[in-house]
């Protein structure tokens, strides 16, 4: 794709995700059995808005009754480790209308639930799913049908190297994205945005910061009306972010985020990618054994597949107060490592139970600001 984004000053490449690679794998299986097109490129329509042609390789009929092509993963400038791997698509007819996606060799089954994916399924996230069977939709003839199957011969070899295990997807990669398209991930280039972002915040005169780590938080702050003008994404990268605010100068910073990402500060864990540490489950555990949890919820807890899992166990146990304790202990954290001079609190919600916790700092730059919470 020669599609480009500057970042620190650096021009980096778009790429494709696995699940724009599976639907333009599948187009052009469908195109080939219904309609005897041999295509060496499609047209995919990304949710992102983005019109991208995919080059299309390995084009071949199986009998009368299938198709099977396949497209390269292109990550663009983005480091990832599925970048260059071939994701096929069959298309086989069907006696009923309508399409029937499936996953094959090298495509991960989930095996837990927790995930947007039911347990027993095959790894192909919703948009990605979405994106296959309009394609193929679009391509059946009237009345036909089409049995549409995702596979990965190197899936399972380099699924090993990622979280699927841990997650609970087993046996291969999982078909993911929500725009369709990989924006590159320069961590220097990262930094430097997210620090110029900060830095125009404070340029405006503003001596508070909103900091959440990613979309949810940026959500839950518009929902709920707290701060949206004074609104930093951080990223991962907390640490960071906290010692360019206190070099700047502001004086107060909230925290807003999903319980999954910021309990990782309550154990001093200050870049929140997966890949530098993961003490979620036990460090919720730890709280929820704190404020009276039995040793059957604490089990359930570490043996949770997510986070929002965890939480659920934990507010059904009654013990939302250890949700207190971990906002405390985040502020506490992130007031440490910032030198001690930033007045920091902690606002923590889960997707399915909304607010969990607000930290008493976060309730006094609240009142301050005027914002309801």
């Amino acid at each position: 794709m020669e599609r480009y984004i500057e970042k620190g000053g650096k021009r980096l490449r778009y790429g494709y995700t696995t699940g724009t690679c599976a639907a333009a794998a599948a187009k052009a299986s469908a195109l080939l059995l219904f309609r005897g097109e041999s295509s060496t490129s499609v047209d995919i329509d990304t949710p992102k808005g983005w019109r991208v042609s995919v080059d299309i390789h390995e084009l071949r009929l199986e009998g009368d009754d299938s198709a099977v092509c396949c497209a390269v993963k292109d990550s663009g400038d983005d480091p990832d480790m599925t970048s260059g791997m071939r994701i096929y698509a069959r298309v086989q007819r069907s006696m009923e209308p309508g399409v029937r996606l499936e996953g094959g060799k090298g495509i991960g089954r989930v095996t837990r639930p927790g995930l947007s994916v039911a347990p027993g399924e095959a790894a192909i996230n919703p948009v990605p799913r979405m994106m296959i069977e309009k394609e193929v939709t679009a391509i059946l003839p009237e009345g036909e049908g089409a049995i549409v199957t995702i596979f990965a011969p190197e899936g399972e070899e380099i699924a090993r190297r990622t979280f699927n295990p841990k997650l609970g997807i087993e046996g291969g990669i999982s078909i993911i994205g929500t725009s369709g398209i990989v924006e590159p991930m320069s961590e220097d280039a990262i930094k430097e945005s997210l620090r110029l972002e900060l830095s125009v915040l404070r340029s405006s005169g503003a001596e508070i910061a909103v900091f959440s780590p990613g979309n949810y938080g940026r959500d839950f702050c518009m929902q709920n009306g707290i701060g949206e003008n004074l609104l930093v994404k951080t990223s991962n990268y907390a640490g960071y972010m906290l010692c360019e605010a206190e070099k700047l100068g502001f004086r107060e910073l909230l925290w807003v985020g999903h319980i999954g990402k910021l309990v990782k500060l309550a154990a001093g864990i200050f870049n929140m990618h997966s890949s530098c540490g993961d003490a979620r489950l036990e460090t919720l555990a730890a709280y929820s054994a704190l404020k009276g949890a039995s040793r059957d919820t604490v089990e359930l807890i570490l043996m949770s597949n997510t986070a929002e899992e965890a939480a659920e166990h934990i507010c059904e146990a009654g013990l939302k107060e250890a949700f207190e304790e971990v906002a405390e202990r985040v502020s506490a954290r992130c007031r440490e490592y910032s030198g001690g001079s930033l007045k920091v609190g902690t606002v923590l919600f889960s997707q399915g139970r909304g607010l969990l916790a607000i930290s008493k700092d976060a309730r006094d730059i609240m009142e301050e600001q005027g914002w309801r919470g």
